[in-house]
């Protein structure tokens, strides 16, 4: 649908199974676009039994996966946080590609400590959400407009926000602040960067079954019940408050990532564009 042929993307925090970042990364390699996806997380510990059984990987399976659809893949570990390595990232991006044309900032804080009142929020678990949330998005915004300014032609900058950053939500305080930030930064960017050619848009999405739901199942299962019950409960009780009768998956975001990403959107940006099956509908 949509003709990404000869662009190169870099999607951050890609490498779960179930997880935003993959769906997008292999979406735009349907598209024709090469993609490096970044993760931080080296341990497989959290993944769900089911994908240990099926030999998942974490970003070398998501690389092979790009492979098999025709086009050229690279797996970087990288914390979003920390300018050097954003700076190596981007740098060995140029190394083997050459450009960058397409950046979706998608990686996001584990979700855990910050899950509760603000009364008994902890400043290390708000500074945890921030650090990746806002500076990750900034961090490795400004290196890719960096380049893209340099090369000139333009680009495309997409922020992974939240429906949570347009509705404040008990429990989610600090979540909420920093995806209300990155809306706030898409606008701000997005009218810098407008004189470039460089197209910077947020999306939204509402609840997504991801591995991050787990985490917030987790964090917030009462007592005596477990986890997954929780998710399977948060899962059900969502999907019948939405309008569309489902939660998210992956390939819904992925979608919308694809024609933002794409010449079709040119003249769209410093939009936040909700993805919630009509849970959010500004």
């Amino acid at each position: 649908m949509y003709d990404l042929n000869g662009k190169v993307a870099i999607v951050t925090g890609a490498g779960g199974r179930h997880g935003i970042g993959r769906a997008i990364a292999l979406r735009l390699a349907q598209e024709g676009a090469d993609v490096v996806v970044t993760d931080i997380q080296r341990s497989l510990d959290h993944m769900r039994p089911a994908d240990r059984q099926a030999g998942w990987r974490g970003l070398p399976s998501v690389v092979e996966e790009i492979e098999a659809l025709g086009r050229q893949g690279l797996g970087l570990y990288s914390d979003v946080s920390d300018s050097a390595q954003v700076t190596d990232m981007v740098g060995r991006t140029l190394e083997q590609f050459g450009r960058i044309d397409i950046l979706v900032n998608n990686a996001g804080s584990q979700p855990g400590p910050d899950r509760v009142l603000v009364v008994e929020l902890e400043e290390s678990a708000f500074d945890e959400v921030m650090r990746v949330n806002v500076r990750g998005t900034y961090l490795c915004s400004k290196a890719v407009a960096q380049h893209m300014i340099g090369r000139g032609g333009g680009g495309k900058i997409i922020v992974i926000s939240s429906g949570a950053g347009k509705r404040g939500r008990a429990r989610f305080a600090a979540y909420c602040a920093s995806k209300f930030a990155l809306i706030g930064f898409t606008q701000s960017l997005a009218q810098e960067l407008g004189e470039h050619k460089i197209n910077v848009n947020a999306i939204c999405p509402g609840l997504v079954d991801t591995e991050r739901t787990d985490f917030i199942a987790a964090a917030l299962a009462p007592e005596g019940q477990s986890a997954e019950e929780h998710r399977v409960l948060m899962i059900r009780e969502r999907s019948e408050a939405i309008p569309l009768g489902r939660v998210a998956a992956g390939e819904d975001i992925a979608r919308t990532a694809a024609f933002l990403a794409s010449s079709e959107s040119d003249y769209l940006t410093g939009l936040s564009i909700s993805v919630a099956g009509g849970s959010e509908m500004s």
